[in-house]
């Protein structure tokens, strides 16, 4: 039986020479192929996140586990050095072989991360679970590769990227988005979207065919641009912007400092003890884990500015320290409880700020704004959309050439002030060590 690669060449000449006939191929190819991809990573995002609110809800009822966050970090750590191998780089790994395919990513990827981030979370790690979700779905897809021409790997990859970023957030197109957004600041593979597209709704059909739903929040109501509206908007996404760039260099510099210790199980220990020994000091369980009940809470009332704060810090030694998660709901944690402060400084609504810093800081961080705006869309619904669009693209600009994905590779610079640098990586600008 011929191979679906070589259906055209089998073709007679007068229908190999139509457009049409190649879109019917190329689509009903890939609706298959993203159906497969969509599965894959929707089961594996219904399945995590069960488990991590298992694990969350064990936490929070026994919250001497916090005690024990060294020796989570000591089972990560340990697990990752015998087992990791390539597998360590996580995201920036399904980053890697999109921009220069080489090897298949290790199917062990997906036990590890999903192990790693749910032993994070038992113990109070101020972690998050898109990392998990995206590295799950990316993992997967690329085992599909064995059989497709080198040619649509990336497109698998990028598949399996915003199916599971969208099965785990239940935001198929900000999921889509964010898959062909990611890898390439400033630019976008628009032979992915398909692809994309496709993978993420049914990833996020089959994560919620399973019965598991996602977390809701307000819709934000309408509210015209004034020009006092305009200013604030502005300055609350600078202020989003710059927080996002000094989380992604905090978050760096610790994995720097932490890589000095030869022996990477001992890292997350260490870590483990100042996380630890920093949350028992705060005498709070509060930037415990993901932390949904304060970005929930951010939306009714002004947080006090100190809560963004902790959490940047905490998630930042969390992370840089080794253990497992992701930083996407952290950010919206701290985007949503700076917004929710800014709002007893700026005469805009506090549900608002939330939204406006929800999306903005992970626009900063991810140096995705088109995914972002679409994220706010989808969650808080379309009445605000103005102000998100402008908090994300602000946050955008203002995080600079700055990222938590340090293998995101420059495809247009920012801005026209910022320089040429194209083709160069976040990870060379933040001047990091290779994982080891």
């Amino acid at each position: 039986m011929a191979s679906p690669a070589f259906l055209p060449r089998l073709l007679p000449a007068r229908l190999r020479a139509l457009p049409t006939t190649f879109t019917v191929l190329f689509v009903l190819r890939w609706l298959l192929l993203a159906a497969l991809v969509g599965a894959l990573a929707g089961t594996a995002s219904a399945g995590f996140l069960v488990a991590l609110e298992a694990v969350t809800t064990w936490r929070e009822a026994h919250p001497w586990a916090l005690a024990l966050l060294p020796v989570g970090g000591l089972l990560v750590g340990l697990a990752y050095h015998h087992f990791g191998n390539r597998v360590v780089k996580g995201n920036n790994l399904i980053l890697d072989e999109i921009h220069a395919p080489g090897e298949l990513i290790p199917l062990r990827l997906v036990p590890l991360v999903l192990g790693g981030t749910l032993v994070t979370h038992l113990f109070g790690g101020s972690a998050g679970r898109e990392g998990t979700a995206v590295q799950m779905g990316g993992a997967l897809a690329d085992q599909l590769s064995r059989w497709l021409p080198r040619r649509e790997r990336r497109l698998l990859l990028i598949a399996g990227m915003s199916a599971g970023f969208a099965s785990v957030f239940g935001t198929p197109l900000a999921g889509a988005v964010f898959g062909l957004e990611v890898f390439l600041l400033g630019s976008m593979r628009y032979e992915a979207i398909l692809p994309s597209f496709l993978a993420a709704v049914v990833a996020d059909a089959v994560t919620r065919a399973w019965g598991v739903g996602h977390t809701p929040y307000p819709e934000l109501a309408s509210m015209p641009l004034t020009a006092l509206g305009l200013g604030c908007a502005l300055l609350a996404g600078a202020l989003f912007g710059l927080t996002a760039s000094g989380f992604a260099t905090l978050t760096h510099g610790l994995s720097k400092q932490f890589g000095r210790i030869g022996y990477a199980p001992l890292r997350p220990v260490l870590g483990g003890v100042l996380v630890a020994a920093s949350m028992w000091a705060l005498g709070t369980s509060r930037y415990e884990g993901l932390g949904v009940p304060v970005i929930v809470e951010a939306f009714g009332h002004p947080l006090p500015i100190q809560d963004f704060a902790l959490k940047l810090a905490l998630t930042a030694l969390t992370l840089g320290a080794g253990f497992k998660g992701g930083e996407v709901t952290p950010l919206f944690f701290i985007g949503a409880a700076l917004g929710s402060a800014l709002a007893g400084v700026l005469p805009l609504p506090v549900a608002l700020l939330a939204g406006m810093g929800f999306v903005g800081v992970f626009s900063g961080a991810a140096n995705t704004p088109l995914a972002c705006l679409l994220m706010g869309l989808e969650l808080f619904g379309t009445h605000a959309g103005i102000y998100l669009g402008i908090s994300c693209v602000v946050a955008y600009l203002f995080s600079g050439h700055s990222g938590i994905y340090t293998a995101q590779v420059i495809g247009q610079a920012k801005h026209p002030l910022l320089g040429r640098q194209q083709g160069r990586r976040l990870g060379a600008l933040h001047q990091l060590p290779p994982p080891r």
